[in-house]
C-alpha cells in the first residue's frame, strides 16, 4: 500500500498524541479504516521507536536511580506489575524499563557493569534473574511492550523471514534463476541483497539485478538508512534493483527509479525476461 507523504505525516501526527499501547493501536484503525491494518502496524512501530529514540531524559542517573529505588520500595507487593505501570505512567518503553532496571540491579549486585550480553540473555529469559521478583516484573513488561524488546524483536525477525521465503517461492513460480543471501555470503560476499536474478529481468521498463525483501512501512527515516547502509552500496556491486516494502512505502521516495532502485508494495506482475522478450522479437 503506497501512500502519499501527506496521508503519512497525517497518521504520524495522530501518533505523535497517543501512547503506544494496543488501545491506541485499535484507536488508529478506527481513525484510518481505510489503510491496512499491517500497514498502520508498521509505521505505528517505527514512529514510536523514533519518539523513544529521542527521550534521553530516561537514561540520566538521577532517572535511573529514582526508577530503581521506586521498585525496591514497592516490591513487596510482588504480583503486580509496578514496572510496567511505572513505564506506562512516565511514557517509557516497557522493556527498555525492565533493561534500565534489571543494568541497575545487577550493577548493584556485582559491583560492576554487567555484559551486554548477559543482560539480553536475562530479558530473553527472565528466570536466569537471580532474584524472582524482579524476574516477574521484567517479565512482565516485556511481554506486554508492543513496539520494543525480545518479543517483539523475535516477532519481526519471524514475520521478516517469511516474506523473504515467500519472494524465494515467487521467483521460482516464475523460473527465475537465482542466487539467495546465503549462497552470495559463502562465495565471500559482505553486503549482498536477499536475491541476486542469474538473468536480469525487466520490470516496469526498468532492468532488474536484484530484489531486497522489506517486510516493513518504508518511511523517510527507514529508508534513507537503507540506501545509505543498503541499496547503493548493491547497485555500486550489482546493477539497478528492486526493494519490495511489502506493508507499502511514502510514494514520494520512490525517486531514484532512473538511477536504478525501484521501490514496490508487492511482486511484480509484469516481469519481462530475455526469454521473453527474445521470444517476441
Amino acid at each position: 500500500m503506497k501512500l502519499s507523504k501527506a496521508q503519512y505525516d497525517e497518521i504520524a501526527q495522530f501518533l505523535g498524541h497517543v501512547q503506544p499501547t494496543r488501545q491506541s493501536l485499535r484507536k488508529l484503525k478506527e481513525r484510518f479504516p481505510s489503510q491496512s491494518q499491517s500497514t498502520l502496524l508498521s509505521i505505528f512501530s517505527q514512529e514510536y521507536q523514533k519518539q523513544i529514540r529521542t527521550q534521553a531524559k530516561h537514561h540520566t542517573a538521577e532517572a535511573i536511580e529514582t526508577y530503581y529505588r521506586y521498585l525496591s520500595g514497592v516490591m513487596k507487593n510482588a504480583g503486580a506489575p509496578v514496572l510496567l505501570e511505572l513505564a506506562n505512567e512516565v511514557d517509557f518503553a516497557p522493556s527498555l524499563m525492565a533493561r534500565i532496571v534489571l543494568e541497575r540491579f545487577l550493577q548493584e549486585q556485582e559491583g560492576t557493569i554487567s555484559s551486554k550480553t548477559l543482560i539480553n540473555s536475562m530479558l530473553r529469559d527472565p528466570s536466569q534473574i537471580p532474584d524472582g521478583v524482579l524476574a516477574n516484573q521484567v517479565y512482565q513488561c516485556t511481554v506486554n511492550d508492543c513496539c520494543y524488546g525480545p518479543l517483539v524483536d523475535c516477532i519481526k525477525h519471524a514475520i521478516g523471514h517469511e516474506h523473504e521465503v515467500l519472494l524465494r517461492e515467487m521467483l521460482l513460480e516464475k523460473n527465475l534463476s537465482f542466487l539467495a543471501e546465503e549462497q552470495l555470503r559463502a562465495k565471500g560476499y559482505d553486503k549482498t541483497p536477499d536475491f541476486i536474478l542469474e538473468v536480469p529481468v525487466a520490470v516496469e521498463g526498468h532492468i532488474i539485478h536484484w530484489i531486497e525483501s522489506k517486510a516493513s512501512f518504508g518511511d523517510e527515516c527507514s529508508h534513507q538508512a537503507y540506501l545509505h547502509d543498503q541499496f547503493w552500496s548493491y547497485w555500486n556491486r550489482f546493477g539497478p534493483g528492486l526493494v519490495i516494502y511489502w506493508y507499502g512505502f511514502i510514494e514520494e521516495l520512490d525517486c531514484h527509479r532512473e538511477r536504478g532502485i525501484l521501490l514496490k508494495d508487492c511482486f511484480p506482475t509484469d516481469i519481462v525476461t530475455l526469454r521473453h522478450s527474445m521470444a517476441q522479437h
